[in-house]
């Protein structure tokens, strides 16, 4: 996503300026080209030596320094940018921003370019929610860019309140958001569900499974990254969702899933079940905990709606993509699996390999289609993963023209 892009970060004098060392840090490992541009008041918190190191470029402080090219530097760089973004944004630098003052290379660079401008605020919380840094921000935000909200917590001037740098890698995702855009799946609509669910038995307990939901919150955040819009219904997990969702919605219990995934069926394109949601659930939810009486007790069960059936019978313009988790007859359940429910293809977990299954980072499957072919994918990190697997719903796409 990042691999080769030229990305300049103005950087201005706010104390979470060393947050930006490693914002570039992170934009360098992504494979990002990084021209870091800094105002003067920047050098007097961190020397420019910092940034041309961890950038591997010269860092540009001197407007009127002398080129290494017969070039008019600040326009040169604005054209080169796929994205500029200013990070640590000041109050001051924000006003001139506004204002359209030219009068240092950021400054001007930002006038000039046509990329994205995005804008991070780090300053006094007074500072940030002073009505003219309001007006000045929501300014920018009508002339197109992009502000990233400061966060809320301890300041480094001592106050409490929102004005605090974000997390350099939650940075690092809003930008891959903003390139992704106009990804190859931009303007398609994916409903992925992730996690497992839980089917109460007493207040204190309930069935459920392994799950982690770390598949299903991958392929969202890829798909996402990729220009897609992405409804995420999740069972419980320990995951934060991806920052860029079109909606998030928890669910507890196989019939709460249920109704969330029918409710947003037809507006959408893709439908990706990645949840492991429970076969069974009690028949009789005790309203106080069960005390043990005896060594034995039976907990009668029922069984729960079936989403995916439900989803192959209802399909109509949707691609339509299962999970199956199997130990004995892998590929056979599968492929049963896929035809009875109406899939257009499924993904194969063999829990009994080594580095597949629930839980882990790594996942080794099987993409079974309906034409009869199995295509055998290696051991890779689950985020590599959904990228495999976000290419084949492409290729679905475009091969049976199905959007």
């Amino acid at each position: 996503m990042l691999k080769d892009k030229f990305v300049v970060i103005g950087v201005t004098g706010s104390i979470a300026i060393y947050k930006a060392v490693e914002l570039v840090r992170l934009f360098k490992k992504a494979g990002a080209n990084v021209q870091v541009v800094m105002t003067k008041s920047a050098c007097e918190f961190v020397k420019p030596l910092t940034f041309q190191v961890v950038s591997q470029n010269p860092v540009i402080t001197d407007m009127f320094a002398e080129p290494s090219s017969w070039e008019v530097e600040h326009v040169a760089l604005a054209d080169k940018a796929d994205i500029f973004l200013v990070a640590p944004a000041t109050a001051n630098i924000i006003a001139k921003l506004a204002a359209g003052i030219a009068d240092d290379m950021l400054t001007s660079t930002a006038l000039a370019t046509n990329a994205k401008k995005i804008i991070v605020p780090a300053m006094n919380v007074n500072m940030y929610e002073n009505p003219v840094t309001q007006k000045n921000i929501e300014f920018l935000r009508a002339t197109g860019a992009i502000i990233m909200e400061p966060e809320e917590g301890e300041l480094a001037c001592g106050y409490t309140g929102k004005g605090r740098f974000p997390k350099p890698q939650n940075i690092i995702t809003q930008v891959k958001i903003i390139l992704g855009k106009d990804g190859d799946l931009k303007d398609k609509k994916f409903l992925i569900t992730a996690g497992p669910t839980r089917e109460p038995i007493d207040p204190v307990r309930f069935i459920t499974n392994h799950s982690s939901g770390k598949m299903g919150y991958a392929l969202a955040e890829r798909a996402i990254h990729r220009g897609g819009e992405v409804i995420l219904i999740s069972g419980p997990t320990n995951l934060d969702p991806p920052l860029g969702l079109y909606k998030y919605i928890q669910v507890e219990t196989a019939q709460e899933m249920f109704k969330a995934v029918m409710q947003h069926y037809p507006e959408v394109d893709v439908v990706i079940k990645a949840a492991a949601v429970a076969d069974f659930s009690p028949k009789h939810f005790e309203a106080e905990k069960i005390k043990k009486h005896g060594f034995n007790m039976i907990i009668e069960l029922k069984k729960n709606p079936d989403i995916l059936q439900e989803l192959g019978n209802k399909k109509q313009h949707q691609i339509l993509v299962g999970f199956a988790a199997e130990t004995t007859n892998a590929a056979a359940n599968a492929q049963d699996k896929l035809i009875r429910k109406n899939l257009d293809f499924i993904i194969l977990n063999d829990l009994t390999q080594e580095g597949a299954g629930f839980a882990k980072d790594t996942n080794i499957v099987k993409i079974l289609y309906r034409d009869g072919r199995i295509e055998e994918l290696p051991k890779m990190l689950k985020k590599d993963l959904a990228d495999e697997i976000l290419d084949r719903v492409f290729l679905y796409m475009e091969q049976y023209q199905k959007l």
